[in-house]
């Protein structure tokens, strides 16, 4: 079932990109335009979309360490258990 679905999006991968760049686009707005600000603990998250860039960055910057912290140890040789 799982993997239908997976399929089904693959196949129709334009269409799925267009509809997250629609929801992204909304929640910004509603982040810019409804939500109360007064009540800012900070001077940064009273600029519009500063949670999306926040989460978005944060996103890029667990999968960058995971990766070096992959490749520092994690990772072995095909052969490592042969030794």
């Amino acid at each position: 079932m799982i993997l239908d679905l997976i399929e089904f999006l693959r196949h129709r991968l334009k269409r799925v990109i267009q509809v997250c760049c629609v929801i992204l686009a909304l929640l910004v707005g509603f982040d810019a335009f409804l939500l109360d600000k007064g009540k800012a603990h900070t001077a940064a998250e009273n600029m519009w979309g500063f949670w999306a860039l926040f989460g978005f960055v944060s996103c890029v910057v667990i999968i960058f360490v995971s990766k070096w912290f992959g490749k520092l140890g994690i990772t072995r040789r095909e052969d490592y258990y042969d030794q």
